[in-house]
């Protein structure tokens, strides 16, 4: 595990103290992939390390945002800050129950700073499959449920590609966490919406998945 994971310094935009971040070498052996896109690896899980934290300051973001704050959500996250003594030390490996610390950390920072839905709903969902590794089913299904929430309000609201997920992709995640959360007709109609969708021609992976997605709860309610 060790030769997969590296440390690089940054530099906190709060408290503007060094820190070390351990990072994951982006070649890595992908084992499996559930339906709602939570990838499994050889060795390590990389969610564990998607969020970084400053020991310093207490201040948690992912990866891709911690560098980027802008003056103003520093200024707030510093006002929140003042006088209060937060020091967690998540650097280095860490275990599955530092990686939930880690994202709950997140998105109370997210929250605060009223990040688009699609980021919270991504830090959300990250912590859904941290529980559902940890066979943690009420928590993991509370996550994944805020994570739906999220994503169907970045899909009204936000504009498409979310990062590196197109339209499709987020309808497909958000049509696969209804049915995980027990609302199968709303997925229905989300997956309706996707195999008619021309795109789903060019998009043949997306469109492959939500016919198997569909297949898989025709199954389970003729079970039921």
């Amino acid at each position: 595990m060790a030769d997969a994971l590296y440390v690089v310094e940054r530099e906190c935009a709060i408290c503007q103290k060094k820190l070390e971040v351990t990072c994951v070498r982006s070649r890595l052996s992908l084992i499996k992939q559930d339906t709602d896109l939570c990838a499994y690896y050889k060795d390590i899980n990389p969610y564990y390390y998607t969020v970084w934290v400053c020991p310093y300051c207490g201040y948690a973001a992912r990866d891709t945002d911690f560098l980027g704050i802008l003056p103003p959500q520093a200024a707030k996250i510093k006002e929140f800050l003042s006088g209060r003594d937060v020091k967690v030390n998540l650097c280095g490996v860490r275990t599955r129950e530092q990686a939930i610390v880690s994202y709950k950390l997140a998105i109370f920072y997210a929250e605060l700073l009223a990040v688009p839905a699609s980021k919270l709903g991504a830090l959300h969902l990250r912590l859904g499959w941290l529980y559902r590794e940890a066979q943690q089913a009420d928590e993991e299904f509370n996550a994944i449920a805020s994570a739906c929430h999220c994503y169907e309000e970045a899909l009204s609201k936000e504009r498409m590609p979310l990062g590196n997920m197109s339209e499709l992709t987020v309808m497909y995640l958000v049509a696969d966490l209804l049915r995980r959360t027990g609302r199968t007709d709303e997925a229905k109609l989300y997956l309706s919406r996707i195999v008619s969708n021309p795109l789903s021609r060019i998009e043949k992976r997306i469109g492959d998945l939500a016919r198997d997605l569909w297949q898989e709860i025709r199954a389970e309610e003729r079970q039921d």
